[in-house]
């Protein structure tokens, strides 16, 4: 199946959007705390990580009071639970396309490589859990997986071809 732009059509069912819809929407409730929650955990299992941030490199306030911090985890968790959310309606990573060209080149600028996405993924998955324990299963684990690969599908995708045109 493809989409409009001729791209393969990603295969989300409607048991995987609804475990993906229905979990963002009550993490809506608490995104800012999620959110923080969600790099705090990313910086525990890779403290080297922070390196990666220039807003951080030199900054004088702890992690969990940055207020640059807390403003890129919110634009970052909304931006991964929206694109997954729409995953199934849209057959397609829903972030826009110069969006997608800017996260593409903010990570490669940044020397984001795979092993991170790998990360990032863990830490996701680790955070929605404790987010939403009574939610969390096994189906919900692989929809959300299978999301955030799609997303950083699109993402190594973007930075591929910005190397290659290097």
């Amino acid at each position: 199946m493809e989409n409009s732009e001729g791209a393969q059509a990603i295969a989300f069912s409607e048991e995987q959007e609804a475990l993906v819809v229905n979990s963002w929407n009550v993490m809506k409730q608490h995104a800012a705390d999620t959110a923080l929650s969600f790099f705090l955990k990313i910086f525990e299992i890779a403290p080297s990580a922070t390196q990666l941030f220039s807003f951080l490199r030199d900054a004088d306030v702890s992690l969990d009071k940055n207020p640059k911090l807390k403003a890129h985890a919110m634009a970052v968790f909304t931006m991964a639970c929206e694109s997954a959310a729409q995953l199934r309606k849209t057959g397609k990573v829903a972030v826009r396309e110069t969006t997608l060209k800017k996260l593409g080149a903010t990570h490669m600028n940044s020397g984001v490589i795979d092993e991170h996405f790998e990360v990032v993924k863990f830490a996701l998955l680790e955070t929605i859990k404790d987010a939403v324990p009574e939610m969390w299963c096994p189906e919900m684990k692989d929809a959300w997986g299978q999301a955030y690969d799609h997303l950083a599908a699109a993402m190594k995708e973007e930075m591929k071809l910005l190397s290659a045109s290097v």
